[in-house]
């Protein structure tokens, strides 16, 4: 009778084994956790992307448009070769649409509104003259970077500056894709004003 009960108490006192079944919320939650890492860090990483893509050619295009600006006379001349612009609109050209590089660049570096619009308007035209260009057959500079640029000295290739324009080009297309992807908002202009505004008023009050 003895030798019954202890055989009865073990068996009741010995812990149930433990199946997948039973484990599988705690597994299911643990998988959970990893593909959520592994989403933010991936997150994360295409957010440095846009911000240095972004970086990249609002660089580019503030360069280029400042060393036009240094010596507009000699990127007419240039302007002038292509022969789509007429000539007494040359100087006229040859300073505003570097100015507008600049200021475009400086808004896509800040992540303004409407900058990246600009930026591939002026991408696209800049595509589209290098394109009449290589399909006139023409040997001449592109002039992107101004008269001194040492792609102006070192060879007249119009292809050569087209595929870096496709390159940069698939350079907007990312960011685009990354406003989507991040729900990035651009900054608004009117909304940069206004809090200009009251933190000038008031520092004027503190006076």
């Amino acid at each position: 009778t003895e030798r019954f009960f202890d055989n009865h108490y073990k068996q009741r006192s010995k812990p149930a084994a433990v199946s997948f079944w039973t484990q599988r919320p705690l597994r299911v939650e643990a998988v959970l956790k990893i593909l959520l890492g592994t989403v933010r860090k991936r997150h994360r990483m295409f957010g440095w992307m846009y911000k240095l893509t972004r970086w990249i050619l609002a660089g580019v295009f503030i360069c280029a448009g400042c060393i036009k600006l240094l010596e507009p006379r000699t990127f007419a001349v240039l302007i002038g070769v292509y022969g789509v612009v007429p000539e007494g609109m040359l100087m006229s050209v040859a300073i505003v649409l570097p100015a507008l590089e600049v200021v475009a660049g400086i808004g896509l570096l800040f992540d303004i509104e409407r900058s990246l619009e600009v930026v591939t308007a002026l991408l696209v035209l800049f595509i589209a003259i290098l394109g009449y260009g290589i399909w006139m057959g023409l040997d001449i500079d592109c002039g992107c970077f101004g008269p001194a640029s040492p792609e102006a000295h070192a060879f007249h290739d119009l292809r050569r500056s087209l595929a870096r324009d496709l390159v940069m080009l698939a350079g907007i297309a990312f960011i685009y894709g990354g406003r989507r992807y991040l729900a990035i908002k651009p900054a608004r202009i009117r909304l940069i004003i206004e809090k200009l505004g009251k933190k000038r008023r008031t520092e004027d009050a503190y006076v």
